[in-house]
């Protein structure tokens, strides 16, 4: 590779100047946390390195403000949320080139991003109106039970860096739906995005103080300050499942609301009777978006012997193919991981996995100089024993393991203390829905790699987590349920 094809082309050089334009609107100051772009490894801004003490003061200042809040109606928060989802779609393209710009993903991706993200506004703008209760009778005919919902008080969320919007909205929104404050803690790999929108949401009418974004390099100081708070109420988690494990333990001592979306071991299983171009191209979606840094990533790839060897080369073909580089090139399709560290996770489990036997069937290329790329990579005949084979990937690496009976497939799908998500491909209408009612995950994509929809409920079993995201479930999630018993006169 010439030195001139390290110099960005020139929509590339545009995109970044629309970028770092949004980043000069977001007023942050001359020093702090680093926030750095990925493809490059340059500094792009600096963040506030909050203290516990402002912390403290940001759930104080949410807790005022959302005293008047939850008095709101439904419709004037779907209003307001309206409007948010409305400057949201209106700004795609700042939005996009953010998370690009600090995250890395290319723009295509990330303009999908900002549609999946938006999504989650949209649709709580529609549930806020649709608040649920109900009326009964008693059994004994003596009394009116009447159940209603009420916001659960303040929520704190805390989001991840791998997709800076969207994981940030679907918290967010139906926070706001159910009549809750918010203090939000977002990661400082990627912390630009989640500002951006939430200046947008004040621009939009939501309260300047409803919703207070903290950002701080000393997460564990923040999580304890913040959840024995008594005014806090909800805590909201999406990250590694060590790390929800100690946020539950804090979150016992003040009794709080939990939704936790915890670490996953995807498994992904093709079929002798899978449609190969389907299966190979499902995989590829369910493995490379976003580079493989996604919680319900195809991490365990299990193919049956009768079209392993057809699936792993073409899978291959696809991946040896991938175009790696900036997000901003308009021919990338694979953008560099989010920092070095990610990087040398994926050169040990390769060097691991190959050690113990593993066949490398294909790999890409990466750019010469500066920037934290990795090259999609196929490892097939992957021993169980494998690190690669036991952990979450977060990498472009599709680690193909063979199984010759339903059963064994099973077996090994679910032997595993995650269960967030599962894939399955077969052409069979019955083995499919056998096997999605046997994975032991809290979502299944029968056919297809992407299986995440604002309209359905998201969330895992097992270590995987607590709780649901999307549909209407998500929304009970910030809400408490009441009863009220009123007495019925009954006939002399």
């Amino acid at each position: 590779m010439t030195d001139s094809t390290l110099l960005p082309s020139r929509a590339a050089s545009d995109s970044l100047s629309v970028a770092d334009d949004v980043i000069e609107t977001l007023s942050l100051p001359a020093d702090g946390i680093r926030v750095n772009d990925p493809a490059t490894g340059e500094t792009i801004a600096h963040i506030p390195d909050h203290d516990v003490a402002a912390a403290i003061d940001a759930v104080a200042d949410a807790d005022r403000a959302g005293r008047s809040w939850a008095q709101t109606t439904p419709r004037q928060r779907a209003d307001v949320l309206h409007a948010w989802w409305s400057l949201l779609v209106k700004h795609t393209e700042q939005l996009a080139h953010l998370i690009t710009r600090e995250m890395g993903k290319p723009l295509a991706e990330s303009r999908g991003e900002v549609k999946y993200g938006t999504d989650f506004v949209r649709w709580y703008a529609e549930e806020a109106v649709r608040p649920g209760g109900n009326f009964r009778e008693a059994p004994d005919g003596g009394a009116h039970i009447i159940t209603r919902r009420a916001p659960v008080g303040l929520a704190v969320l805390i989001t991840p860096w791998n997709f800076p919007l969207a994981m940030a909205t679907r918290k967010i929104a139906p926070a706001l739906a159910a009549g809750c404050p918010i203090v939000i803690k977002p990661a400082t790999l990627t912390p630009l995005t989640t500002i951006y929108a939430v200046q947008l949401a004040v621009q939009a009418g939501v309260p300047e103080d409803l919703i207070r974004v903290i950002t701080t390099s000393s997460s564990s100081a923040f999580s304890e300050a913040v959840l024995r708070d008594s005014r806090v109420r909800k805590v909201s988690f999406t990250g590694s499942t060590p790390v929800g494990k100690t946020l539950l333990t804090l979150a016992s001592e003040n009794v709080l609301r939990t939704s936790m979306e915890l670490g996953g071991n995807a498994p992904l299983l093709v079929f002798d009777d899978a449609d190969l171009e389907r299966a190979v191209a499902g995989t590829v979606a369910a493995k490379l978006r976003n580079g493989g840094q996604s919680c319900i990533a195809a991490n365990r790839i299990y193919v049956q012997e009768g079209i392993a060897d057809d699936f792993v080369a073409a899978l291959a073909e696809r991946l040896s193919s991938a175009v790696v580089g900036s997000g901003f090139e308009p021919d990338t399709t694979v953008g560099p991981l989010i920092d070095d560290r990610a990087v040398r996770q994926m050169q040990e489990l390769t060097e691991d996995a190959v050690a113990l036997g593993a066949v490398v069937r294909g790999t890409g290329s990466t750019p010469d100089g500066a920037g934290s790329f990795f090259a999609p990579t196929v490892l097939d005949e992957v021993p169980e024993g494998a690190k690669i084979a036991q952990s979450e990937i977060f990498g472009p690496i599709a680690a193909v393991q063979r199984f010759r009976t339903e059963d064994e497939a099973l077996r090994r799908a679910n032997d595993t203390e995650f269960g967030l998500a599962g894939y399955v491909f077969t052409e069979s209408l019955d083995r499919a829905f056998t096997i999605a009612d046997r994975l032991e995950t809290g979502l299944v994509g029968i056919n297809q790699g992407v299986p995440s929809n604002a309209a359905a409920p998201f969330g895992g079993m097992k270590q995987s987590g607590l709780g649901r995201e999307g549909s209407s479930e998500g929304m009970e999630e910030y809400q408490n349920i009441r009863f009220y018993n009123m007495s019925r006169r009954t006939s002399a």
